[in-house]
């Protein structure tokens, strides 16, 4: 099984970033094109990221592909992150705790305005811890990728004109 995990890393993430760097795009402009995805990719709320990435890697002339790779490379840390995002808004600001009980639930079901003004308050303070974890967390990340695409370049000069290992059974 590690050898398909390695072999899926290598087709899917390795050639790929290689290749976008062997066609022109600069190690400093894959870095931030990765780091924007994975800050985006782990934001709190649901169903924006990909239209957020796309918008926001076209208005800082980022590449598109590295950029959704990032954001979508994280989709298991952003369902990890979403509610300690959530809980550190209402401590943040000083809010109403979620409801996780079955009771509180039903209560809040009973009431749909209040749910509504809820979930917004929830996720608008989730954002902003969000946000303060991204503008700190977006040049680390960069910098340190763009290290670790330098050192991939050079390690692995033919990795992005290889095939593929042949697979048993093909």
């Amino acid at each position: 099984m590690p050898d398909a995990i390695r072999e899926f890393v290598r087709c899917k993430v390795l050639r790929p970033l290689l290749r976008l760097l062997r066609g022109g795009i600069t190690p400093r402009r894959l870095a931030w094109s990765l780091a924007l995805g994975i800050v985006i990719g782990i934001n709190p709320s649901v169903g924006v990221t990909t239209v957020l990435v796309i918008t926001l890697a076209w208005i800082f002339g980022l590449n598109q592909v590295a950029s959704q790779i990032g954001a979508h490379a994280m989709s298991p840390l952003h369902l990890l992150l979403f509610l300690p995002f959530i809980e550190l808004g209402v401590h943040l600001f000083h809010t109403r705790r979620l409801p996780l009980s079955r009771k509180q639930l039903e209560h809040l079901s009973h009431h749909p305005l209040r749910l509504f003004k809820d979930i917004w308050q929830w996720e608008w303070h989730a954002l902003v811890v969000w946000a303060v974890v991204a503008v700190v967390a977006m040049p680390l990340l960069a910098k340190y990728i763009r290290r670790g695409l330098v050192v991939l370049m050079r390690r692995h000069r033919t990795l992005a004109q290889s095939e593929p290992a042949a697979h048993v059974g093909e």
